[in-house]
């Protein structure tokens, strides 16, 4: 049998349903024709019945009017379009909780307790209960039935019995739109107050075993919740309808939205507000607003961070550009404020409203430091106007984010308290259409600091090291071949500038520039080739040569005095010629009458060394090779004595990137392939582990190699970067026999700073591990390691470029010894053995004599003479052969223990 309390539920149903159906028969549908009417001259819309209800009424709108001209006519209007559809929705979870009773009625043997819609989808009847709540506040908030009573007052007054009829209580002197606010209240909270009395009363007569205890207690507390839930919504919005009747039609127009919910007024508990000037401080349940005089100052509480104060009637609040502290008389008024603040910030982050009251939500109650969201800066500053969406601490970007100025620059990366701080994308606009530059770069306290990729409008790319926003370190620009001037510039930079040692190659002239610089030019001694071959060292000031230079031409010949860069002998000079005529004197030249010469001819001295112009190097004791690419060396010494932390690996020792060559205006640009940044912390422990487990001499040049050979290894990417600088000096157009000493002394120097690069790793490994560090090596011990284990693994790295330098400066003996071979390729065996000075006893035919007569006695055939002679003759050789091997592995061995390095 059914109990009492099911059958007060049905009857709770049906009326409640029947009252759905009158209210939207005699308010709903009236109020959006109100709402349609807005316009002067609009027609009142019919209302269509989209599902047939008592009474006749309908609960469906289908309008096919134009909306309302004014914007709060249409805001109005959407308000309550939004209502009549949750009352719809209201209207047909009833239907379906009277249909289960009606059936639990007629059956109740075959149909238990627990079919009801109440108890076994609750949460589903609440949803829809919360949705009309919504609706219902919003219109009660911005006073939206008092005005769609305005528009048709007389209506509304003949109205006034069918109100009094849906409400009891109500007076005949109070305003419809008051009457109208009560219509649409007054029923549903005494449809959820008998809810509870008749759930928990079901539940009482159930018994604590019954199955559907536990849902009826559920439900019971779902709708004791959503009585709270109710009180708090409409006081909220009753007191915020009061609010705008305080305020200038200025300010309401700025504040008055169907969203706001006013939480606290420091009208009704008064604080003020240092060190910023407030009139009148509101609490909304997703902003904080401060009123002086006409002017608003809104913070949205999602990045409002509460800090409790020292003193006990104040406490401290941060937002992105501001912060203030709001003081109180006493400290009961303090801690109201204080809760209130801190529950609406946590509020608002969690996206939806507390149930079933401020502060009751299941998260914590205290808001996170850590946050995400979105601002636009408005104080004067790098950042005014722009956006930032990311992730925020303390009222400060602090994160990943994303920055957008009004005038196209974006910036993709991390932050650091505010200010750009680790690896970021900078995408800047130019002037010319879809043109940007792109900055691929590691940053520090807001500016770029460390190793970057730029790429910019100009098809310019600049790969290297920047300090305080300007290129400053070891740097390549480069620009492409189809630009109209291309050069690549490969060396040191200062506060943006070229300056120090560094390599420039200028495709139009053909000329490649090694020396120094300073400010942007070429100043200090320097060495130019040229892709004739030419090549001179001089000195340099401000762009221009000065003073007297060395020129050597591709025949050999030597200049040595003043010319210029067109290589014009101009004033005193010397000219050796290859054959040792001298020729000295002062040069000049004129218009038309070519170069002319005043000086003494000397035909009568020969040089004391043949090849000592052919020979001579340049750059040698110029530039000290110890001092030339610190700009390489300096970032990984200072990578090393930071302790090698996996988060500085990138800035320091750099990255790889795919460079594109057309910029492009897409999100997608705003990217970077590269190693991800959160594995370098754990790829630096396993690389000074296996330093340690590899100290052995057998096992440590194996070690060596595969740490050279990984580009991903710290001792990998210095080696990659000293390759760079190398192939930037020596090959192409650097490819001059003149060089050969600078390259080799240069090649000898990498050795030995990857040596103490490895060392400097070594000792960070030990004291990682708490173990005494090793003792400084001495130089001959260093010098011996050098030759030993480190050059056999960098020399093939440099292989290429020594290998041609070296051909150049040999070229006339190769060709002289090729020349001689030939020439000994024709002489017969035992001429060649004689000329060679080969010993008698190893000589292939020392037991056979070969003669054009034949023995006396030998009736041997030829062939077979011959097949004697070659037998001799391979065994011969294969003895010799042997001999030789054992010789030259000798010597191998002997050169190896020898701290110089050979010629390659």
């Amino acid at each position: 049998m059914c109990s009492p309390e099911e059958a007060a539920l049905l009857r709770l149903e049906e009326v409640f349903s029947a009252t759905l159906a009158r209210i939207n028969s005699f308010v709903l549908q009236p109020l959006l024709e109100a709402g349609h009417d807005w316009k002067a001259g609009c027609p009142v819309y019919e209302v269509t019945l989209g599902r047939c209800l008592p009474l006749g009424g309908s609960v469906g709108a289908s309008v096919n009017a134009p909306e309302p001209s004014d914007p709060w006519g249409r805001e109005c209007l959407q308000l309550l379009q939004q209502l009549h559809r949750s009352s719809q929705q209201l209207w047909e979870v009833t239907e379906e909780s009277l249909h289960s009773l009606q059936e639990r009625l007629r059956h109740p043997d075959s149909i238990s307790l627990e079919s009801l819609l109440l108890l076994h989808c609750a949460d589903r009847v609440l949803q829809v209960h919360l949705e009309y709540i919504e609706s219902y506040t919003s219109c009660v908030a911005v006073q939206a039935f008092q005005k769609a009573v305005k528009r048709r007052s007389e209506y509304w007054q003949g109205q006034r019995k069918v109100l009094q009829q849906l409400l009891s209580g109500m007076s005949s002197e109070g305003s419809v739109g008051t009457a109208l606010v009560q219509a649409l209240r007054q029923p549903l909270t005494h449809h959820v107050h008998q809810y509870v009395l008749l759930l928990l009363s079901l539940g009482d007569t159930v018994g604590e075993r019954h199955p559907t205890r536990e849902l009826l207690v559920h439900a019971a507390t779902v709708f004791g919740n959503l009585q709270s839930f109710m009180r708090q919504e409409l006081d909220q919005a009753m007191a915020t309808q009061a609010l705008w009747h305080t305020l200038s039609s200025r300010l309401r127009d700025v504040l008055c939205t169907p969203a706001h919910r006013l939480l606290q007024d420091s009208q009704d508990i008064p604080v003020t507000v240092t060190p910023l000037r407030a009139e009148r401080v509101l609490l909304f349940d997703d902003a904080l607003v401060l009123l002086q005089g006409h002017s608003v100052h809104t913070f949205d509480l999602k990045l409002v961070w509460v800090e409790p104060g020292q003193d006990r009637c104040m406490f401290h609040l941060l937002t992105p550009e501001e912060e203030f502290s709001l003081c109180s008389k006493d400290p009961q008024c303090r801690v109201a404020w204080q809760w209130k603040v801190t529950q609406a910030v946590c509020q608002t982050l969690r996206g939806k409203k507390d149930f079933p009251v401020l502060g009751a939500g299941l998260e914590l109650s205290e808001p996170p430091t850590c946050r995400c969201g979105a601002y636009t800066f408005r104080a004067e500053g790098r950042f005014s106007q722009a956006t930032y969406e990311g992730e925020w601490y303390w009222g400060r970007p602090h994160g990943k984010g994303t920055l957008k100025w009004p005038d196209g620059r974006n910036h993709v990366g991390d932050f650091c308290q505010g200010l750009e701080h680790g690896f970021g994308i900078r995408l800047v606009p130019q002037a010319s259409e879809d043109k940007f530059d792109c900055y691929k770069c590691h940053w520090r306290e807001g500016s770029m600091c460390g190793y970057g990729i730029c790429e910019y409008s100009t098809s310019e790319v600049y790969k290297g090291y920047f300090q305080e926003g300007l290129r400053h370190g070891f740097g390549v620009l480069e620009s492409t071949p189809q630009t109209p001037q291309p050069c690549r510039y490969t060396g040191h930079w200062e506060r943006g500038q070229r300056s120090g040692y560094g390599i420039e190659e200028d495709s139009d002239r053909g000329e490649r520039y090694i020396g120094m610089w300073q400010a942007d030019q070429r100043h200090g001694p320097g060495v130019m080739v040229t892709q004739a071959g030419v090549c001179y060292q001089a000195t340099f000031q401000a762009d221009k040569m000065v003073g007297p230079g060395i020129l050597l031409s591709e025949d050999d010949s030597l200049y040595e005095g003043t010319f210029t860069r067109d290589l014009t002998f101009v004033g005193k000079g010397k000219v050796t010629f290859p054959n040792g005529f001298t020729l000295e004197g002062s040069f000049g030249s004129g218009a038309g009458r070519g170069l002319h010469i005043q000086g003494v001819l000397d035909t009568a001295a020969l040089p004391s060394d043949p090849g000592s112009t052919r020979k001579r190097q340049l750059g040698l004791g110029v530039f000290p090779v110890e001092s030339r690419w610190q700009g390489v060396y300096g970032p990984f010494q200072d990578f090393v004595q930071a302790g090698c932390p996996g988060d500085l690996q990138e800035a320091l020792l750099g990255f790889h990137v795919q460079s594109s060559r057309e910029l492009r205006k897409s999100q997608e640009y705003l990217c970077c392939e590269r190693t991800h940044p959160e594995d370098h912390a754990g790829r630096m422990e396993d690389i000074l582990e296996e330093l340690l487990q590899h100290r052995a001499p057998e096992a440590l040049q194996q070690c060596l190699r595969k740490a050279l050979n990984n580009s991903l290894h710290p001792l990998g990417k210095l080696l990659r970067t000293l390759m760079l600088t190398f192939q930037a000096t020596y090959s192409g157009i650097g490819a001059n026999k003149h060089l050969q000493g600078l390259a080799q002394e240069e090649v000898k120097q990498h050795a030995q700073e990857l040596w103490a690069a490895y060392r400097c790793l070594l000792q960070v490994a030990l004291q990682c591990k708490g173990q005494a560090p090793e003792e400084d090596e001495d130089a001959e011990t260093r010098d011996l390691q050098v030759h030993r284990l480190v050059l056999p693994l960098v020399l093939p790295s440099f292989y290429s470029e020594l290998f041609t330098l070296y051909l150049l400066l040999h070229e006339r003996e190769d060709s002289l010894y090729s020349q001689g071979i030939a020439n000994l390729s024709l002489f017969p065996d035992t001429k060649l053995l004689e000329f060679l000075d080969v010993q008698k006893h190893l000589w292939p035919l020392k037991d056979l004599t070969l003669t054009t007569n034949q023995p006396p006695g030998d009736h041997l055939p030829h062939f077979t003479r011959y097949s004697l002679v070659r037998d001799k003759c391979f065994l011969s050789a294969t003895e010799c052969l042997q001999k030789m091997i054992s010789s030259v592995a000798g010597c191998r061995r002997q050169n190896n223990c020898s701290p110089k390095m050979s010629t390659p």
